[in-house]
Formats: C-alpha cells, sequence, structure tokens
C-alpha cells in the first residue's frame, strides 16, 4: 500500500509539473523535458498569457506610425488567435500602451505617458490607439522602457511570454536614463525588448536601435512607417460588414457599465471603418475569435464564465427589455443570443477564409503592413522559445 502511495504522490507531482509548465515542454523522442523552476513561484499555465507593451512615439514624424497601429491591430489579433501552447491550451493576450516624445506630456516624466495598462479588452486598445495623436518633441527611449517595467504588472511565470517592442526614429540613447540600465532591467525580468526603428536600416543601427534589441535577445526591425498599405477588395468584404451588423444585436449589456461599453463597440467598429472598409472587415474577424470576449459588460460572455451567476444579478443592472422577465426566462434569452451569436461568427470566418483566398489568388506584391508584419515575426520567433505553435 505505501508503495502504491508512493507511486500516486510521483505521478500526482509529474501531472502538476506538466500542468504548471505545460508551454515549455520539450518532446525528445518518447520522454518529456521539463524545465526546472520552483513551483512555488509560479502560476497555473491554465492562465497562460502573452503580455505585449507597445511603446509608440507620438512626436510630429510618426503620423503614418501611429495610422499603421490603428489599422493593424486586428491583423495581429487576428494572427494571435491561432496561437496555442505545448499542452494544446490556447493563450490569452494582455496588450498595454505608452507613448513618448510627445510636447504635450510632462517633462517631469520624461515625455512618457502610460496609455493603457495591461488589458484584454480589444475595444479599449482600438479606443486608446484612435486617441494618439502627435506633436513636439524629445525621444527617450531608455526612460519610456524604464518607465514600463516599473509600472506594468508583469506576470513572473516562466511559460508567459513577455514582449516589448519600441518604435520611433530618433537615435535611442537620447536622454538622461542610461537605455542599457533599462535594458539590464528587462533582461531581470525576463522581458525581451523588440526594437522598430522608423527609417533606414543602416542609420538604425548606427543610432543603438539595434543593440537595443540584442541586449535582451530581442529583434532589431526597421519600417518604412509612411508605406501605404494598398488594400485588396473582395467580394466578400460587404458581407462580413454587414454580418458584423448583425453580430452587434447579440450583445446584451448589464451591470454599470453596460451600455457604455456597448457605444465603445460601435464606436470601434465606426473608426476602422472610416480608416478602410478592409480594416472594418478585419476586426468583424477579431469579433468573431477567442481573443474578443466582453464577459464584464455581456450576458452572454458572462454566462460562460465558472465565476459568473446570473441569480446574482440585481433587476436594476440588466437592460430595460429583461428587467420584468424571470430569471428562467433570463437565462432562456441569453442562451438563445449566445446560439445566434455563434452561427454569426462562423458565418463570417468561413466568408474571410474565402477572402483569403481571394486576396492571395489576386495580390501581386506584398501588401502586408510594415508594422504588422514585424511584430508578427518577432511575436513567433520569441513564441516558439516557450513552446508554441501555430494552427
Amino acid at each position: 500500500m505505501k508503495k502504491f502511495n508512493k507511486i500516486s504522490t510521483t505521478a500526482f507531482l509529474f501531472l502538476t509539473l506538466t500542468t504548471a509548465f505545460a508551454c515549455n515542454e520539450k518532446k525528445q523522442g518518447n520522454t518529456v523535458t521539463l524545465l526546472s523552476h520552483s513551483l512555488q513561484a509560479t502560476e497555473p499555465s491554465r492562465d497562460n498569457t502573452v503580455q505585449i507593451a507597445l511603446l509608440l512615439d507620438t512626436s510630429n514624424s510618426m503620423d503614418g506610425l501611429i495610422n499603421q497601429a490603428k489599422s493593424q491591430l486586428w491583423d495581429i489579433v487576428n494572427e494571435f488567435s491561432s496561437a496555442k501552447c505545448g499542452n494544446g491550451t490556447r493563450p490569452n493576450l494582455q496588450i498595454a500602451l505608452y507613448q513618448y516624445g510627445n510636447d504635450n506630456l510632462s517633462a517631469s516624466e520624461g515625455y512618457v505617458q502610460q496609455v493603457l495598462d495591461f488589458s484584454s479588452d480589444l475595444d479599449e486598445i482600438s479606443e486608446k490607439l484612435f486617441s494618439l495623436t502627435t506633436n513636439g518633441g524629445e525621444e527617450y527611449c531608455g526612460k519610456v522602457i524604464q518607465t514600463s517595467l516599473q509600472q506594468l504588472p508583469w506576470k513572473n511565470n516562466p511559460d508567459h511570454l513577455r514582449l516589448i517592442f519600441i518604435a520611433g526614429n530618433e537615435p535611442f540613447d537620447q536622454g538622461r536614463y542610461d537605455y542599457r540600465t533599462a535594458l539590464g532591467n528587462a533582461k531581470e525580468k525576463d522581458v525581451v525588448v523588440n526594437t522598430i526603428f522608423c527609417g533606414n536600416y543602416e542609420q538604425g543601427i548606427h543610432t543603438f536601435w539595434k543593440n537595443g534589441a540584442t541586449m535582451t535577445g530581442g529583434e532589431y526591425m526597421a519600417i518604412d512607417h509612411n508605406k501605404e498599405v494598398v488594400h485588396i477588395d473582395t467580394p466578400y468584404d460587404e458581407i462580413i460588414i454587414e454580418l458584423n451588423s448583425k453580430l452587434n444585436t447579440t450583445y446584451i449589456s448589464y451591470g454599470a457599465l453596460g451600455q457604455q461599453k456597448m457605444s465603445s463597440q460601435k464606436e470601434q467598429d465606426y473608426n476602422a471603418y472610416e480608416m478602410e472598409e478592409a480594416v472594418a472587415v478585419k476586426r468583424a474577424v477579431s469579433k468573431s475569435s477567442r481573443l474578443y470576449n466582453n464577459k464584464n459588460w455581456d450576458l452572454v460572455d458572462a454566462y460562460d464564465d465558472d465565476a459568473f451567476n446570473i441569480e446574482d444579478l440585481e433587476t436594476k443592472d440588466l437592460p430595460k427589455e429583461l428587467q420584468q422577465k424571470s430569471k428562467t426566462e433570463i437565462k432562456a434569452y441569453v442562451m438563445a443570443k449566445k446560439e445566434e451569436r455563434e452561427k454569426i461568427q462562423e458565418q463570417i470566418l468561413d466568408y474571410n477564409t474565402k477572402r483569403t483566398a481571394y486576396i492571395a489568388k489576386h495580390q501581386t506584391e506584398n501588401n502586408t503592413g510594415e508594422l504588422e508584419n514585424v511584430m508578427i515575426q518577432a511575436l513567433k520567433k520569441q513564441a516558439a522559445s516557450k513552446n508554441y505553435s501555430w494552427d
């Protein structure tokens, strides 16, 4: 019996370790080698998270960069939606946003501002990107990197991927805060810093942008931030946009922020459409992915959350059309909307598959966005070190 208990305990410990470090499994033949980390110092990987801090130069010359960030957010989200860990689970995505080098920002803070803490709310991320304007200024890369390291709640699980992408076009060593000190601090936190120089590749090397990346094992990239991306119109674009309007009708707001967040959802649809019809299509695809979850204000998403109990909701927190209904009727209404939403999302994804094939057939040159392209390449390369893969 003691022998059986010993075997059971060993098996349980192995199962626990496998669960805790699933994204860091390295399979060799029939054996599995696990990275050895203190179990007590980590968080369970069933909540595996990729954290990305985007640090954008918003000085006068960076309008093109900001426009690329606004329009290509959805490409990055859509690409990431198919990522998976070594154990087949899907990682979460959190994005934080900083701006630097803008004369409208506080000089005492080094012309650096946190625009958004780590967030998985895609509407909020879009809203904050569209709030950015350019002006000025003095661009201090070391200062903004160090500020993001200090202010953001970086996770400490070795499974989690922690990335900084900093983009700008002035020398990397400007400012009083030594960028090498900031990068040393990033390395201690296991945060990989990727640098995106907006300009000539060789000029970026001479102005220390490449050195800024290699110090933490990151990627150095140079882009034409003023490149205009030419989108290919397809016969499926208007169909997807129409389906997106139907998708919005499946959301049931609740709580203090419900109506406000529902309005924000429509506003970000409008922002995407104003940039380009193709951007609105990509956003609709993102809204049909697992990463677009609004459980904090939408009853359909909340209902799927184990921590949520519809019985706990007060009548005043419900939309008016549900306030006179019984709990049974409310549940039936939510389930009907859930079924409707899933059908619409499936249609959007099906049409997007046809749309993607159409673009591939008619594309005569590489029309992918500069920012999107380099970020996805770096993300995939660094995710491979944590045993992520893509469908």
